[in-house]
Order: C-alpha cells, then structure tokens, then sequence
C-alpha cells in the first residue's frame, strides 16, 4: 500500500463529500469491515461502487488500495455511461452501478 496515495485519496473522498460526512463515515466502515474480514473483496467493490455512484474518480481512484492479485475495478470514460467493468482472477465481469 502506498500510503501517500491512499492518505491522498482519503483526502479527496473526504473533501468530495464535506457536505455529507456520513458517506465519508460509511467509507471508512466499509473499508474496516474489508480490513476485518467481514466483507470479502466482491462485497467490498461492491458496496464502494455504490456508495460513490455517479462519481467514476472515485470509482476508479479506488484501485489506489491493493486489491487481492488479480481484482480491479474500471469505469468507462464516456459519462453517459456508468457501468462498472469488475476484473477478477475468473476473467471481466460488467456490474452496473446502482
């Protein structure tokens, strides 16, 4: 882990939602429960993916964190499109963000 990016990144979701510190709050839980393993890696991308809907830097910033070898999360850079292209060991899975 990269902690200057992943400090940074923190920053930004902080500042992104400054006006609305409960999504910041369900964040970090999110990412305690991964860390507890409470959740597994597809529950983690998923509940990030749609906790930042609607907001793909987020999304994508998200692979600032290591997922386990082999698990990246994209989203597409045409903006009237916000699917989720989940890569996984198993192959690339499309996950529409709802």
């Amino acid at each position: 882990l990269n902690v200057t990016e992943a400090g940074a990144y923190l920053d930004v979701v902080k500042v992104q939602f400054q006006d609305k510190p409960e999504v910041y709050r369900v964040f970090l839980d999110i990412m305690k429960d991964f860390k507890d393993q409470k959740i597994g890696t597809s529950g983690l991308i998923q509940q990030v993916s749609r906790l930042f809907h609607g907001n793909p830097p987020l999304v994508q910033g998200f692979n600032v964190f290591p997922l386990p070898i082999g698990y990246r999360i994209d989203v597409s850079d045409n903006p009237m499109d916000d699917n989720i292209t989940v890569t996984t060991p198993k192959g690339t899975t499309m996950h529409h963000s709802t």
